[in-house]
């Protein structure tokens, strides 16, 4: 049985991750060929041998998150790449201020050395603190969130990109415009007992 949530990990992980163990060569920009996607994923998950374009369509319009796009028969993933081969991104002026959720022992070291991109190919930042705060529960039940004062970094020559609507991309943030925000700040966003 065909899970949209299971299909989109599925389809993150072929244009995310591992292309290569797909068959899959993505372009500079990350696409690749829909009918070639879905064939990949076909030989790699027998059970999906009636997979077509209409759910690919369907799991990217009905995702919560906009992870994914597809446009003249192509498909690529927005953010999140950790493939060697690094992918082109537009430059874009970002909101004033952005946010990123992690963990308090990760968010010490982020305030004194800068954000990186770890083992991604950008830096991921939410455009609102509660949205930090559901990312950086996946680190932590009481995450930290970290206030980045994009304007004033971009105005000092820090590239941003723009992910989708709700997520940025940067190669690297200075400490000098990050800083940690109050808890009070997102106090309706309490994890659940």
């Amino acid at each position: 049985m065909l899970s949209y949530p299971d299909l989109s990990r599925t389809v993150s992980h072929a244009l995310r991750h591992e292309p290569s163990s797909y068959g899959l060569v993505l372009d500079a920009d990350g696409w690749v060929g829909v009918q070639e996607l879905i064939e990949a994923i076909k030989r790699k998950r027998a059970a999906w041998e009636n997979l077509n374009e209409q759910h690919l369509r369907e799991m990217v319009e009905h995702s919560q998150k906009r992870r994914h796009e597809i446009i003249d028969g192509r498909i690529r993933a927005l953010y999140g790449h950790s493939t060697e081969n690094r992918l082109a991104k537009q430059a874009a002026t970002p909101p004033e201020l952005l946010f990123h959720g992690t963990d308090a022992s990760a968010a010490k070291k982020i305030v004194s050395e800068g954000l990186k991109p770890m083992s991604r190919q950008y830096v991921h930042l939410s455009v609102d603190p509660h949205t930090a705060y559901e990312v950086g529960t996946r680190k932590d039940s009481y995450p930290v969130i970290l206030l980045v004062r994009a304007g004033e970094a971009q105005r000092n020559g820090i590239v941003f990109y723009e992910g989708n609507e709700s997520v940025w991309l940067a190669d690297y943030i200075p400490p000098a415009f990050i800083s940690r925000i109050s808890q009070e700040t997102i106090s309706d966003r309490r994890p659940c007992d």
